[in-house]
């Protein structure tokens, strides 16, 4: 467990899952870091939802970061109703991990409500490369909460790949592809049909948000 301090002073708990070893020696500044970003701390969400998805990334030879936003698990410091706060938490990690694994590239992958803090801090670090979205809640009702967080990813020109289940309660089909005209540079777009929200955020569906991370990391520019 490794401990990363925020501007303000918070305390994040964090996670590092490495790949196993293969007798080589590691080219670290030749990989790409994917750091996972929970859904809302404020509905008990916390790193350990994605520590199966992590566990994954690294066996398929990837460095994987978890951590606990603020007020979530381990961390300090008071959680925000809108993910304002979190924002800063998601950033402070993104640059400790540019400074202590050296990666080629990070690709910040954030679930639920996590995707939204995610989004709003990909341009807010130079080594962020690309962005994976799983159940961005993009809906109406949803968005008096995150809505400030829209324009920050839809407007970033830096990859983006958006997976959401047909059944999501938070952002229909239809929401999601209307958000997704406005936006910048390459977007993907990965449909789950019959998958829920929080069906799909949940360990049932670990393997699959694997094999879209890497083949999405895989399409991005060496």
């Amino acid at each position: 467990m490794e401990w990363v301090e925020t501007g303000d002073g918070a305390k994040l708990s964090v996670r590092v899952f490495k790949p196993p070893a293969s007798g080589e020696e590691p080219d670290a500044a030749g990989d790409v870091a994917v750091v996972l970003v929970h859904p809302y701390t404020i509905l008990s969400g916390a790193q350990r939802m994605l520590w199966g998805m992590a566990e994954g990334v690294a066996r398929r030879g990837y460095t994987a970061v978890t951590f606990d936003m603020r007020c979530a698990g381990r961390s300090t410091g008071c959680a925000s109703l809108t993910g304002s706060t979190e924002v800063g938490d998601v950033a402070a990690v993104c640059r400790w991990v540019a400074e202590n694994i050296n990666p080629r590239g990070i690709l910040l992958v954030g679930s639920s409500a996590g995707a939204a803090i995610a989004g709003s801090a990909v341009d807010k670090v130079d080594e962020v490369i690309g962005y994976v979205s799983i159940g961005y809640p993009f809906g109406l009702m949803a968005s008096v909460l995150f809505g400030r967080h829209h324009d920050a990813i839809l407007k970033s020109q830096k990859p983006k790949l958006f997976i959401m289940g047909t059944k999501d309660v938070f952002t229909s089909v239809k929401q999601l592809q209307n958000k997704l005209k406005s936006a910048a540079g390459r977007v993907d777009k990965h449909l789950i049909e019959g998958a829920g929200h929080f069906r799909m955020i949940g360990p049932a569906f670990d393997a699959q948000m694997v094999d879209l991370i890497v083949e999405f990391i895989n399409s991005l520019p060496k």
